[in-house]
């Protein structure tokens, strides 16, 4: 099977479980006694899920009864949330609107920004964006934040995808493999997030032609938010309230000290990947990236609108997605 094909294959097979979400986030009894199960991505622009778990943050503030999950981006974060798998989950805004618009406010609810900035399209020879026609560009999974990201700015620039003449495939693949493929000459480009950007740049040549926080009013988009189950939000508030708690501390840590922070995050990242990035790299990657707890509620409602107008998302009302009682209760200590 061509990995396109794959790629709509999960895609509805994830519309599927999204279908099937409200009766899967309602199983289970023993939900009150079991581990806050926290998903995240190995990526920078989820630097404090990165840290708060190496370090023991949400351990310390959860009692111990946390547990971190990974993923390689949104769709199958989204996917677990909806099996009833993962209770919360770093993820970004992409996944979590079209989850939230297909099960009409049923799955989650975002309790919290976590990272503005952080993405961007790099190319090997492309000078602008008429030279991408006829090529492959890759994005880290089909729906996910970076592929609606991609799919909406080629639109934009008159560029149609598919596999016709003259037309730009867009190619679905995991971040770790995007670094192989284009340092192998077989990608003309790649819309990705932190470190990978900057790991493109540095170990295969590549150079940035869109940074996508020009495309934005102020330069400020959300890259990843913090989104939890409402069945969590519910029946586990005290548990959500502690999780946003050691959030909100991980985030004035690195606001305070952006250069230790990165340091931290790297470890992190090191451990999990096998490889911390060299210190030219961290420093690079991070300078595109800003902590943010606000969640950005105006630009995720636009991000809503490009999901629906490719056709991953039904059409629908994002207003209720935003939690913010959580932020209001604890500004308010």
């Amino acid at each position: 099977m061509r990995r396109s094909a794959r790629a709509l294959a999960a895609l509805v097979t994830l519309g599927a479980t999204l279908l099937a979400a409200p009766l899967a986030c309602r199983r289970g009894g023993d939900a009150a006694t079991r581990p806050l199960r926290v998903g995240h991505f190995p990526n920078l622009t989820h630097a404090q899920a990165l840290v708060g778990f190496a370090d023991g943050t949400f351990s310390r503030a959860l009692g111990g009864r946390v547990e971190a999950k990974q993923f390689n981006a949104g769709p199958g974060a989204i996917e677990a949330l909806a099996s009833g798998d993962l209770d919360a989950a770093y993820v970004g805004p992409g996944p979590a609107t079209v989850a939230y618009l297909r099960t009409r406010g049923d799955l989650l609810r975002v309790v919290a920004g976590a990272t503005s900035g952080g993405a961007v399209l790099v190319v090997r020879d492309a000078r602008r964006a008429a030279d991408l026609a006829g090529q492959r560009v890759a994005s880290p999974q089909l729906g996910n934040t970076q592929d609606v990201a991609l799919r909406t700015w080629l639109s934009a620039q008159g560029l149609r995808v598919g596999d016709g003449p003259g037309q730009v495939r867009v190619y679905p693949v995991a971040n770790a493999e995007i670094l192989g493929l284009f340092a192998r000459g077989e990608l003309a480009g790649a819309w990705v997030p932190e470190p990978w950007g900057a790991r493109l740049v540095a170990e295969a040549g590549a150079r940035i032609l869109v940074d996508e926080r020009t495309l934005w009013e102020g330069g400020r988009f959300p890259t990843a938010v913090l989104a939890v189950s409402r069945r969590a939000l519910e029946t586990r508030r005290a548990d959500v309230l502690a999780l946003v708690r050691a959030h909100l501390e991980l985030t004035r840590r690195w606001e305070r000290d952006r250069e230790a922070f990165a340091r931290a995050a790297n470890a992190a990242f090191g451990a999990l990947t096998g490889k911390p990035l060299p210190e030219p790299v961290l420093h690079d990657a991070f300078s595109r990236i800003d902590p943010a707890s606000d969640p950005m509620a105006a630009q995720l409602a636009l991000m809503a609108e490009q999901a629906r107008a490719l056709g991953f998302a039904p059409a629908g009302d994002v207003s209720g997605m935003v939690d913010g009682s959580l932020l209001q209760e604890l500004s308010a200590r």
